[in-house]
């Protein structure tokens, strides 16, 4: 038998786990590319034998669209969800509703008939803490009892969180985008994206919300939308057994939750696309886009919001802009980038000394101690005593005559007379004064808390207190400008566009591109910033002040850096990451990089048809690699193929368990026939199906720009180098991500 070449090769039927991959190890585009054509060209070929099999093609062709509609459907209730039981929580630290205690302060004062205009936010039904327990409302000692009553709440929701977080599912803690842009980029990070991470992100996120930490939940939504996608991903094979086709799935449910967290579906489309996304192909565009919209839809029609819109922020400005405010516009810009740097460097400062003393070893006790600090500085202020969300929202806000605000308190001359929706610039009354420095203290505050907050083991995304921060410092400089305008009209930088009486400076437009300069600072996002803005606040016409900031705010960050927030968390948690927007100057050739090189060991190869079963195993045994060039002999390494360290170990534990006659000095032979074996050695081992018989190859002199290029654009896991020398010559491996500006 063993020279006759009829040896039966055991993985024509196929067995678990081969050609999958372990854990915290990188995937193979190109092998998942070519599995998925070999699998498309069956069931091609298939479909022209009967009905059945057509209607099968049928259905393989359609799951993809199935799989984001039930990811629309999923991601978009479960955003509507965490929505209201954020504002139901965050109130609750605050009072009841005695009607209906699940309803929030606004639904509470809704149903009402004996709310008035003047208090639109008081009704008999809904009771703080003080009136309800002592019956008082006014003197300290009801302010007290709110003030420690709110302190107890946000501790109690905080220390839930980070308790469910560290018991149940460690990987539901963060963001999650930085995570989720190494597995779109190759990564494997199994248990990341499982059930009980979905289930406890979902109850923790809505928990640490609504403890008010300075954290939002939009960050957080994107890992919940890529959840809900892997977890599709299991039901249809076409998916759950192609990493590659798998990523793509993911792709678009980083869309659909951006889509929900903000209500801007297309947004989330160029955000998947500009900020997490590795490989972005068009039908992979084309189901964003779809999965976005399902979002979005299934969020309108639970209306968490209560405005019949789907944006977050909806604003309606009366006045345009002029030329001269992109001045006060691009120093909003100047102002975020230098947040965002500010920012990037202090958290990524603090997240490391988490890592590296005894802090990281008690991360309740660390969310604890923020937490008090956060809920005893933020309650004697308003502007930081509500949530994020609804601060952001009155900062955006234009001053009608019907606004209650602080921020609104303008001394009105009463021999003016204007429709009531067109409001003049008017001097500042004493409200919107102590409405400034009250301002002043929140940026203060809000600057230095997220850098501690963020990076905690709870939920924690970081775009609506970057958008907060901005917002604040925008408003402030509106309210600036527009008094200047209003004392000064005559002024030359005024007098053109600004005349007594007229209303000609709003100062949210400001808050608005304050706080898209600030989330592009420390994000550095750009085109999908601008649009996600647009579509957050509805402000189409104002496309052009919030493009540049953006672009300011870009250019001033990145003088002082080139890596936005996420791309600064993979890099401290060492993850493998090659950015595609990242630019590359390497001056050597691929012979100057990869290894071995002179005086190292000789490269781990196996031989095509003179390799024992023991061989293999003590070449796995004694090295790490990932895998092992394959060559004709040692004499005239040729190159052959490559083959994964996994798929030896599982074929050899396979073979010993399926085919007898394979012991340790069974030939291991990687070609079509079978060696000439004398009739007396064992029965070899045939592995020629889990070779590579085309792995990526470059030559010696081939330039390391382009080398890493191909590693980018293809996503190769390894490289090989096919010597131009003599066939004598040692063929070269390049391990993915192994290498710097100075070599592996």
């Amino acid at each position: 038998m063993n020279g006759s070449g009829n040896l039966m090769d055991f993985l024509d039927e196929p067995f678990p786990d081969v050609g999958t991959y372990e854990d915290f190890h990188t995937i193979d585009w190109l092998r998942e590319k070519s599995r998925d054509t070999d699998r498309h060209r069956k069931i091609t070929s298939k479909s022209k034998e009967s009905i059945w099999e057509f209607v099968k093609s049928l259905l393989d062709a359609w799951s993809g669209w199935v799989v984001m509609l039930l990811i629309g459907l999923l991601s978009g209730t479960l955003a509507g969800v965490i929505d209201l039981a954020v504002d139901w929580m965050t109130d609750l630290k605050e009072g009841v509703c005695l009607s209906a205690f699940w309803y929030s302060h606004e639904q509470c004062c809704w149903t009402s008939n004996e709310t008035t205009f003047d208090n639109r936010d008081k009704c008999p039904q809904w009771q703080t803490w003080s009136e309800l327990m002592t019956g008082h409302t006014q003197g300290a000692g009801g302010y007290l009892l709110n003030y420690f009553l709110y302190i107890v709440w946000a501790l109690f929701f905080s220390f839930l969180a980070v308790s469910l977080v560290r018991v149940f599912a460690p990987y539901a803690c963060g963001s999650g985008i930085p995570e989720i842009k190494t597995i779109l980029s190759g990564f494997i990070i199994r248990g990341y994206l499982g059930k009980w991470t979905l289930l406890i992100k979902t109850v923790t996120l809505v928990l640490a919300v609504s403890s008010g930490l300075s954290l939002g939940k939009e960050g957080p939504l994107v890992h919940v939308a890529c959840c809900c996608g892997n977890l599709f991903c299991s039901l249809f094979s076409k998916y759950s057994k192609n990493e590659g086709k798998r990523r793509e799935v993911l792709s678009a449910a980083a869309a659909a939750g951006v889509s929900v967290a903000f209500g801007a579906p297309i947004g989330g489309v160029l955000f998947s696309l500009e900020e997490v996304s590795y490989y972005f192909p068009l039908k992979t565009l084309w189901r964003s886009f779809f999965a976005a919209l399902v979002a979005a839809f299934t969020l309108r029609s639970i209306n968490p919001f209560g405005n019949s819109r789907l944006v977050l922020f909806y604003v309606e400005y009366h006045t345009p802009w002029y030329m001269a405010e992109l001045v006060p516009f691009i120093l909003l810009g100047v102002f975020g980038g230098l947040w965002g740097t500010l920012f990037i460097r202090g958290n990524i400062a603090w997240c490391r000394r988490r890592k590296t003393t005894q802090l990281g070893k008690y991360p309740v006790l660390e969310v604890i101690v923020v937490t008090g600090i956060t809920a005893i500085l933020a309650f004697p202020n308003p502007y930081t005593r509500r949530s994020t969300s609804e601060l952001i929202s009155e900062l955006f806000n234009d001053c009608g005559a019907l606004e209650s605000s602080q921020l609104c308190d303008y001394v009105n001359d009463p021999n003016m007379t204007r429709p009531l929706d067109d409001i003049p610039d008017r001097p500042a009354g004493p409200g919107v004064y102590t409405a400034l420095w009250q301002l002043a203290l929140a940026l203060i505050f809000k600057i230095i808390i997220t850098i501690f907050t963020f990076g905690m083991k709870i939920p924690s995304g970081l775009f609506i207190p970057s958008m907060a921060v901005g917002a604040i410092a925008g408003r402030i400089v509106g309210i600036a400008v527009e008094q200047m305008a209003y004392h000064h009209h005559d002024w030359i930088i005024f007098k053109n566009w600004c005349r007594p009486g007229a209303d000609c400076v709003t100062p949210g437009l400001y808050a608005m591109v304050g706080a898209a300069a600030c989330l592009g600072g420390v994000t550095r996002m750009t085109v999908s910033l601008v649009v996600i803005m647009f579509e957050l606040t509805g402000g189409l016409e104002y496309i052009v002040p919030l493009m540049a900031a953006a672009v300011t705010s870009k250019w001033v960050a990145d003088a002082f850096g080139k890596e936005g927030i996420y791309e600064a968390h993979i890099q401290l948690n060492g993850y493998p990451f090659l950015d595609v927007k990242d630019e590359f100057t390497h001056r050597t050739l691929a012979t100057d990089v990869m290894r071995p090189r002179r005086g190292e060991p000789p490269l781990a190869v196996l031989t095509q048809d003179s390799t024992t079963v023991e061989d293999v195993e003590a070449l796995i045994k004694e090295t790490d690699y990932n895998g092992f060039p394959v060559v004709v002999s040692r004499e005239s390494e040729r190159l052959i193929g490559f083959v994964q360290r996994r798929d030896l170990i599982l074929a050899i534990k396979n073979a010993r368990q399926k085919q007898d006659g394979v012991v340790s000095n069974s030939v291991v032979y990687f070609t079509e026939d079978a060696p000439q074996l004398p009739a007396s050695n064992p029965q070899p081992l045939k592995l020629r199906r889990i070779l590579n018989l085309s792995p990526f190859t470059v030559t010696d002199h081939t330039p390391m720009e382009t080398v890493v290029d191909i590693f980018r654009k293809l996503g190769l896991r390894q490289c090989l180098k096919s010597s131009t020398f003599p066939i004598s010559t040692v063929t070269h491996c390049c391990k993915r991500h192994d290498y710097d500006e100075s070599g592996p």
